[in-house]
């Protein structure tokens, strides 16, 4: 399984950007996918996730602000990120779990500054 992040990039506190992250290869029609950051420095943690079946899972610093959603026919995840914080600042990972693999994409920098 291979997963392709695209989207990241340098915004203004208060501004929004959308995450993509498309997985290509033997991806099982039930699976979890995911976001995760890490910031400079701190250890990596988990954004929000989201199954096959719709169930969601967010951090408690990003409910309300970011949104998760998925097109399985297209095996893709995307994260939109609205009133973004100078402390969302982190390289943010596309994550695919599924049954006898856990999958990482690349990485995407997303910057928050004035």
């Amino acid at each position: 399984v291979q997963l392709q992040a695209s989207g990241g990039g340098l915004v203004q506190p208060g501004g929004s950007l959308r995450l993509s992250c498309a997985a290509s290869g033997s991806v099982f029609s039930i699976n979890v996918m995911g976001w995760y950051r890490q910031a400079p420095g701190k250890q990596r943690e988990l954004v929000a996730t989201l199954t096959t079946d719709s169930t969601t899972n967010y951090a408690g610093s990003v409910k309300g602000r970011f949104t998760i959603s998925r097109d399985n026919a297209k095996n893709t995840v995307y994260l939109q990120m609205n009133s973004l914080k100078p402390e969302d600042t982190a390289v943010y990972y596309c994550n695919l779990a599924q049954r006898y693999g856990n999958y990482w994409g690349q990485g995407t920098q997303v910057t928050v500054s004035s």
